[in-house]
């Protein structure tokens, strides 16, 4: 069939818009759509409904949305895990931003790669599957500085070696997040310090007020951060940030240091303070302009929401911290956010569990699967109590994990 025909040819919308009772005109026009159409001399000149011309459409034999307008479907929860979209293999058109949970390279994790003289260690398992994106956005839990102390003792203290750098090289990282409640808990001088070692070896920052703007193949990525763990998140300055940062970059990713730790669901914790609900602020941040919404603090990894056709991903989980344990704190995710020119098409996302301390290795096929359905099934939580649209069918959310063994399996 030739393209000029489809309109008339293919789906019901021709028949809607030209009514029933058709001449000779749209009888011509009709009968040439029809493999088996009759010579001129057969076609009657008395009027004939369009019924007893075409047979009734096949609404299973329409193309895609994709296929019929050249642009990819909206974002929803059953694209996302269940996908449909095959984005074009065009490096024109695609971008990649990779996200990890949160990096804490300090406390049994300092100390082991310390013991090791490695302090690539944490970073190994995964460096060749992180770095593989165009942009890798990390949220850096942890000040960096040659002359941190050593002890794999408890403490809510963090700092991490400086020679931690060379890993966060090794693993791709672009962009580190340090809007946390760790970040400076050895003041200005180990935030300075860390931030200038940051952007010495090529890594940017956001939280500290400056858009992070990065270039890819014409498309302008611009991060910014920001912290609601122990303080309410300033919606003034979100807001300023935000419409700054729409004016640097053609996508405008924010990132949140917020919620109730150990959970699956999005909440507040009023207790410690974490007074924001990050529902709330991730409504608010879309509605201000962000493109995508970034989030991690409850060291469990949460679901994600689609709000007006945008992403908001609630927590990552933990990526290299010593958080042995529980396994939930053992475990996260890596997200894979890939966007078509500037919209937001799919998401991947692989399950990682830590070993000995500090040591992130994807999962096996199987608690791979287990944890995706893990986070399906918590947004379809969250989206029931928003009321809003589901993935088909609701997965059942599975049993707590088991603990697995300390050390990582040989090979």
């Amino acid at each position: 069939m030739k393209p000029s025909l489809l309109p008339i040819c293919r789906g019901g919308g021709a028949q809607r818009r030209w009514g029933v009772g058709l001449g000779l005109a749209l009888a011509l026009v009709l009968a040439a759509c029809s493999n088996a159409a009759a010579p001129l001399a057969a076609v009657p000149t008395t009027a004939s409904s369009v019924r007893a011309l075409v047979a009734a459409p096949d609404f299973a034999d329409q193309p895609s949305f994709a296929v019929r307008t050249g642009r990819p479907p909206v974002l929803s929860l059953q694209e996302l895990f269940h996908p449909t979209y095959i984005a074009p293999l065009d490096p024109t058109k695609i971008r990649t931003l990779l996200v990890t949970g949160d990096i804490i390279p300090a406390r049994g994790v300092n100390y082991f790669a310390t013991q090791k003289h490695d302090f690539l260690w944490p970073f190994r398992p995964t460096a060749a599957y992180t770095k593989n994106a165009d942009i890798t956005y990390i949220s850096l839990e942890s000040p960096l500085f040659a002359g941190c102390p050593v002890s794999p003792a408890s403490s809510f203290t963090f700092c991490g070696d400086a020679r931690f750098i060379d890993g966060l090289n090794l693993m791709g990282a672009k962009v580190a997040n340090v809007a946390n409640n760790h970040f400076s808990n050895y003041g200005a001088e180990g935030v300075t310090a860390t931030d200038q070692l940051l952007n010495t070896h090529g890594i940017l920052s956001s939280g500290l007020g400056p858009v992070a703007v990065i270039d890819v193949r014409g498309i302008k990525f611009g991060f910014i951060g920001f912290n609601g763990v122990g303080r309410a998140i300033d919606q003034v300055a979100l807001k300023a940030g935000i419409e700054r940062a729409r004016q640097q970059a053609d996508i405008v990713v924010v990132q949140f240091h917020w919620g109730k730790e150990y959970e699956r669901q999005p909440m507040a914790d009023r207790g410690v303070p974490t007074p924001d609900d990050p529902v709330t602020i991730g409504h608010n941040a879309i509605d201000w302009g962000a493109d995508i919404v970034i989030g991690n603090h409850p060291h469990w990894y949460q679901g994600v929401e689609v709000y007006h056709g945008k992403l908001i991903t609630y927590a990552h989980g933990n990526f290299v911290f010593d958080q042995m344990w529980s396994e939930e704190t053992r475990e996260g995710v890596i997200g894979t956010y890939t966007f078509y020119g500037t919209q937001l098409v799919a998401a991947t996302w692989k399950a990682v569990r830590s070993y000995d301390y500090g040591q992130p290795v994807f999962m096996n096929q199987k608690d791979d699967a287990t944890a995706f359905q893990t986070m399906e099934a918590a947004s379809d939580q969250l989206a029931t109590r928003l009321h809003e649209p589901t993935t088909s069918p609701v997965p059942a959310m599975p049993p707590a994990p088991v603990y697995a063994p300390e050390h990582a399996p040989a090979g």
